[in-house]
């Protein structure tokens, strides 16, 4: 009788810990039918958070699926920057930071509260200093986060509209907005609630695939360049009394870095040649341009 006590209450215990294991799986909402990059980016960008790894996620639009949630995504009419994450609202101005204008969607919304996290998941493999991780925060909503929540909200990229500007040609379907509104069932198609799912999914995962890409790329190379640029010109002095000039110790991609490391120093304008060793063995010497991207040269 004690033996059969032991195994039912071990099996009770088994049955409760199981139960209590599928309660804590966590929950992402957002709404059904048709969807944006801005949602299908979200929804990505939160399953790289370990704690939403395993995450079951549900396209509905019904209040009672967004309450049984742990975050709600793009529907529910509410932002408050625990568990929804809307911005829709009328009255919803949120931007990413007060050197941003652009209005937030929900990829900026998720990016603006978990993007630290989410870099440090995508780059688990990388030390990176607290410097490190807000640089990459900074450079991954402005090269890629903000435009989507342009897109979504319809902001235009330019300031003047009354120059009226017109395209050259149409370049919609090869815009990532335009590519994920594609992976949407036709119209006079299957458009079954189960095709929408089925097509959000391999919309989330095309865009998610390709800002994991982004991210690897600004901590695996971005970054490193970066450092060494840094390294160049806080040594500047044993290379010139004057300063003006820079010796990398190896090539890198360095005007954008070398614009940015003067202006975090305080030396805006004051290099005018990096010295470089190339593939070849050769040393070159190159001229700093005025802009990172302009062909005219400080010296």
């Amino acid at each position: 009788m004690g033996v059969n006590c032991f195994m039912s209450c071990a099996k009770r215990l088994k049955l409760n810990k199981s139960a209590c294991e599928h309660k804590m799986v966590k929950q992402i909402c957002t709404h059904s039918g048709s969807f944006h990059a801005d949602e299908a980016l979200a929804v990505y960008m939160l399953r790289l958070l370990p704690e939403f790894a395993d995450a079951n996620v549900v396209r509905s639009r019904t209040p009672e699926d967004w309450e049984k949630s742990d975050v709600v995504v793009d529907v529910s009419g509410k932002y408050d920057g625990q568990k929804f994450f809307d911005h829709h609202q009328r009255e919803f101005m949120e931007t990413f930071n007060d050197d941003f204008k652009t209005k937030l969607s929900s990829a900026g919304l998720v990016y603006k509260h978990f993007g630290r996290e989410i870099i440090k998941s995508i780059l688990s493999d990388v030390s990176l200093s607290d410097q490190d991780l807000q640089s990459l925060y900074l450079k991954g909503y402005k090269q890629f986060i903000e435009s989507l929540d342009a897109n979504d909200n319809g902001i235009s990229k330019y300031d003047v509209d009354e120059l009226n500007v017109k395209p050259r040609f149409s370049d919609t379907n090869i815009t990532i907005p335009g590519v994920i509104s594609g992976f949407n069932p036709a119209w006079n198609g299957d458009s079954s609630a189960a095709k929408y799912d089925e097509q959000f999914f391999k919309a989330s995962d095309f865009i998610g695939t390709i800002f994991v890409r982004l991210i690897v790329g600004y901590g695996k190379s971005w970054l490193p360049a970066k450092t060494l640029v840094c390294a160049a010109v806080n040594s500047r002095f044993s290379v010139d009394k004057s300063g003006k000039i820079i010796l990398l110790e190896q090539f890198c991609p360095w005007k954008e870095h070398l614009f940015d490391v003067e202006k975090e120093l305080d030396l805006k304008g004051q290099i005018e040649f990096v010295l470089f060793e190339d593939s070849s063995g050769s040393w070159r010497i190159s001229t700093v341009p005025v802009a990172a991207n302009s062909f005219k040269f400080r010296k």
